[in-house]
């Protein structure tokens, strides 16, 4: 049990490495070169090297130190911990890891950025692991204050953003909000994965069951529900099937085949844990 612990710990350590090397990369290969500050305590350094020429890493290692402080007098200790490691490794890694512009174009080193930002981030959040900086005030507000943690951290990046006008100009802050919007669709496509699916809610007056052949015979998986008309006081029923993006167009037009009145409510599925969809 204890040698399964020690391996499951240095598995978690490696990983953190590497999401927090992605992270670097992002800074180190696209923001910073071009002087844009997308937000955190990266963006913070990022300011500060272009506007007083202070080294990077050590503005990060600095505000870190102070996070992990706020966060052991007004977190858990639980929390605390969480944060500590990647708080002194990603400065570390950010003054060991090279820097230099490999892309010209700022439009698309802002997309690049956001896109490997988002990737190390999303990676940090799987193994509930943390870089420190601008995401402890969240949590502070949020068992202090009972403010929501996504919005305050919102409202951080976006102050931090601003900052942009004065350092590198207007340019460099529409570059860096929208690298913030790039930042948030990956992510939220990395948690949720690529391969959305469509769930139907299918209801019928007349040829529910013949609707209902057709999609078993189809070999889509559906669920039978009994419901109570909130207009006409009769008691139906409603197909419920969940499929993916490649068959819900040609399922709709089987189902208005059979029924031209047949009611559809159609609702976007992130992901499908279990069954034949499931992970």
């Amino acid at each position: 049990m204890k040698k399964k612990l020690i391996h499951k710990t240095y598995i978690r350590t490696i990983i953190l490495i590497i999401a927090l090397e992605i992270i670097v990369i992002s800074v180190n290969f696209f923001y910073a070169p071009i002087n844009i500050a997308a937000g955190g305590a990266t963006g913070i350094a990022i300011l500060l090297d272009a506007a007083f020429g202070v080294n990077r890493a050590l503005s990060v290692l600095i505000i870190n130190i102070v996070m992990i402080i706020f966060a052991a007098l007004f977190l858990d200790k639980q929390i605390v911990r969480n944060i500590t490691l990647g708080s002194f490794l990603l400065p570390i890694l950010m003054y060991i890891t090279p820097s230099f512009k490999i892309v010209s174009d700022p439009l698309l080193a802002v997309i690049l950025g956001g896109a490997t930002f988002a990737v190390g981030i999303a990676t940090l959040y799987r193994i509930g692991a943390s870089s420190g900086g601008t995401t402890v005030p969240p949590m502070i507000l949020k068992k202090h204050f009972h403010i929501n943690a996504p919005l305050s951290l919102l409202a951080i990046d976006l102050l931090v953003t601003f900052f942009n006008v004065f350092v590198a100009g207007l340019n460099a802050f529409f570059l860096a909000a929208f690298s913030l919007v790039i930042t948030s669709l990956v992510m939220r496509y990395i948690e949720a994965g690529l391969d959305h699916k469509y769930q139907l809610h299918i209801m019928s007056q007349t040829k529910l069951a013949e609707i209902q052949e057709m999609i078993l015979k189809e070999d889509h998986s559906l669920t039978i529900f009994d419901v109570h008309g909130g207009y006409s006081a009769n008691e139906k029923e409603i197909l419920m099937v969940v499929v993916d993006n490649q068959s819900y167009g040609p399922l709709v037009r089987r189902i208005h085949i059979i029924d031209p009145d047949a009611f559809i409510i159609t609702s976007n599925v992130v992901n499908v844990h279990g069954g034949r969809f499931g992970i």
